[in-house]
């Protein structure tokens, strides 16, 4: 498939990373929910820490609490910024998954080359209302994921590239 890239946008030049031609769906804000979650989870144990061992032991971790907290602030604006970037879209003959803010990846996978198609959540992902869907390929260094999917959007997603693939791969 041939992208021209010279189209415009309402945000400027299109490029590499946002081809003409295809919409990009977005996932579910349930992922942001379940990320922001487990960030929180992870960095209260240490903060708790460092908040009773400063008001029993020695002032000076007080840093340490500052800085878990620049980072909590940090991570709480980078997380949605993160989960926008995510997105996917379905070609007649790919599907093309872009993410990423600053370092940006775009993954083209052929629907011929797909071999199965895992789905799967687990209790915070569940909660949170969302799956995951993993591609994997004859190559390991090609296999997809799509994180933060609705749990029926990944069940119509592995129904349709499941189907898609055997179609392609009858076709070689």
């Amino acid at each position: 498939m041939m992208w021209d890239n010279s189209a415009m946008t309402s945000q400027g030049a299109r490029t590499i990373f946002d081809p003409a031609g295809i919409e990009f769906r977005p996932v579910s804000d349930g992922l942001m929910k379940a990320r922001l979650i487990i960030t929180a989870a992870v960095l209260a144990v240490p903060l708790i820490a460092a908040i009773i061992i400063a008001l029993t032991l020695t002032a000076w971790l007080w840093i340490a609490v500052g800085v878990i907290a620049v980072l909590a602030a940090w991570l709480s604006w980078l997380i949605p910024r993160q989960v926008r970037a995510l997105g996917y879209a379905e070609t007649e003959s790919d599907l093309v998954i872009r993410r990423g803010i600053m370092f940006r990846s775009l993954s083209i996978v052929p629907y011929g080359r797909m071999q199965y198609v895992d789905v799967s959540e687990g209790p915070i992902a569940r909660w949170c209302g969302i799956a995951s869907i993993q591609l994997h390929t004859a190559s390991a260094a090609t296999d997809a994921s799509i994180d933060g999917l609705p749990p029926a959007e990944a069940a119509r997603l592995r129904d349709r590239l499941t189907a898609k693939g055997e179609a392609n791969l009858a076709g070689l």
